[in-house]
């Protein structure tokens, strides 16, 4: 099977292209403004960088079975709506054409932020509030992938927070989890917002992979959540980052200055479990203490 994965050097991308590199012929392309060729350590297959918003993909791609797209811009602070429209939109669009073209498989990066402060559990079906620029964006792309249904086959994958292996590049758009891991492993006090009940549906990046792949045998086109249907506050993952790094350091809270927040994500999963068999396997304790394990050896 040939494989295309744009954004292959990002944090989900590096973990996919990996995982799939074992019996696959895989093609990362990443224009390393977020990525970086460090996540691709062992990586034996071929890394093109490129941009995807201009190459020519149609001249130089032929013959591929599926396509993986990452690529996008993850800043959810960037407040540039035309800058996120051209590269997260505007790049789609040749990637669904291209798709198109092959009659390839398209496995796509959505994202829970398109619901915005809706209701949880958040259900594929329900009103759409995204409430900045990168969710929005992801808005447009599920739309724009819904009129290409029928034509090929296409998944789109609200992913909510995943954390994880190889996110350390992304800096100020990693997950809260690495963040705060990273400041308690240097003696600091964690910072979170006031007053920390604030919650999210965490999901590990291994789990995240295995639902992108089961994405592949998907029973028709569609989009679905990728989390595992529990949220978690701030505090508690705090706690278990204590346990796990051995430590008893109380949260610093201060002001939230963004506008825009959501105060807690949590899913429905019944669709991915249906649509892609998907189930997570991993619980937020499970997650945190084998992600930890692995950053030892990172750094």
């Amino acid at each position: 099977m040939k494989i295309l994965i744009t954004g292959g050097a990002g944090f989900i991308g590096s973990n996919l292209a990996l995982t799939l590199q074992k019996d696959n012929g895989v093609i990362v392309i990443d224009n390393l403004s977020s990525g970086n060729r460090e996540n691709l350590r062992g990586f034996q297959g071929d890394l093109i960088i490129d941009d995807i918003t201009s190459m020519d993909l149609a001249k130089d791609f032929k013959d591929v079975d599926v396509v993986f797209h990452q690529a996008s811009i993850t800043d959810t602070t960037l407040s540039d709506e035309k800058k996120m429209r051209e590269v997260n939109l505007g790049g789609f669009k040749r990637i669904l054409d291209f798709a198109l073209r092959e009659e390839a498989i398209l496995v796509y990066a959505s994202s829970a932020g398109v619901y915005g402060n809706g209701p949880c559990p958040m259900r594929e079906d329900q009103e759409l509030l995204p409430q900045n620029a990168y969710a929005r964006s992801k808005s447009l792309m599920d739309e724009e992938a819904m009129r290409y249904k029928d034509r090929i086959r296409i998944v789109g994958l609200r992913y909510f927070n995943v954390y994880g292996p190889r996110e350390k590049y992304k800096k100020k758009a990693s997950s809260m989890i690495y963040q705060l891991a990273c400041q308690m492993k240097a003696a600091k006090r964690p910072r979170i917002f006031k007053y920390g009940e604030q919650s999210r549906d965490f999901i590990y990046v291994k789990d995240a992979v295995d639902a992108t792949i089961k994405a592949l045998r998907a029973k028709e086109s569609g989009i679905v959540n990728v989390a595992t249907g529990v949220a978690t506050t701030f505090n508690r993952i705090i706690e278990i980052l204590n346990e796990v790094l051995g430590t008893s350091y109380e949260p610093e809270y201060f002001d939230n200055p963004y506008p825009f927040y959501q105060n807690e994500t949590r899913a429905d999963t019944k669709r991915a479990e249906e649509l892609l068999g998907f189930k997570a396997e991993y619980s937020i304790e499970e997650g945190i203490r084998d992600y930890l394990t692995t950053m030892k050896n990172e750094n």
